[in-house]
């Protein structure tokens, strides 16, 4: 590993104990998570998240980044989405909301978990405390045209990239990542990518008139 690249403001001890973790969930995936392990960097974390089933979203692979402070696992990572999502706690520009990595977070509590915790925000949000003003809103008034917007931002912006096109996620390939897929989330690859790319760009267009 080249430490000159590694966080310096970590220390060795603590950067080990992070590699260490990382092999762990690279060899044994959490469900419906991809961790992208860096050698260059260990402190660079990064893993691809498969929307939950019975979510709007659903079908969908997000990149998400933990930056470790140099007092870490003292004090908590913060958390951003890469990719683009609508959800109430999730600010637009990516910045994720969750008590786990404020308040409630304990040194003892790892990598994994945090992870854990954001794929379950997918599934329970919390729009008491919205980052995301719209998304808040709409999830309490009018939940389904939440989802509707919620599952248009899923099909434009998170899809698995398919042969002959660049990922809209801009990680690993598409293959890979379906290993990660719970039951009944596994997508069908579409039989035309032409056709499949024309459909994403009406619904970008449709995104913007929402």
């Amino acid at each position: 590993m080249a430490s000159s690249q590694v966080n310096e403001n970590i220390s060795p001890g603590v950067v080990m104990n992070v590699a260490k973790e990382l092999r762990k969930l690279s060899k044994e995936p959490l469900d419906g998570i991809v961790v992208n392990m860096n050698e260059e960097d260990v402190t660079d974390v990064t893993a691809d998240i498969v929307g939950p089933e019975s979510t709007p979203f659903q079908g969908g692979i997000w990149k998400v980044k933990l930056v470790l402070p140099a007092d870490y696992p003292h004090a908590p990572p913060k958390g951003f989405f890469l990719t683009k999502i609508f959800h109430p706690n999730i600010s637009k520009a990516g910045e994720i909301c969750v008590n786990t990595l404020k308040k409630d977070w304990k040194a003892d509590l790892g990598i994994g978990h945090v992870l854990q915790v954001v794929r379950c925000l997918l599934i329970n949000p919390f729009p008491e405390s919205a980052l995301n003003e719209e998304a808040g809103k709409l999830f309490m008034e009018d939940y389904t045209n939440y989802c509707k917007k919620a599952k248009m931002m899923t099909e434009v912006h998170a899809q698995p990239a398919v042969k002959g096109e660049a990922s809209a996620v801009g990680t690993s390939d598409a293959v890979g990542l379906q290993d990660a897929l719970e039951p009944g989330e596994k997508r069908q690859k579409p039989v035309e990518s032409k056709l499949a790319e024309k459909k994403r760009m009406e619904k970008k267009k449709s995104l913007k008139r929402l």
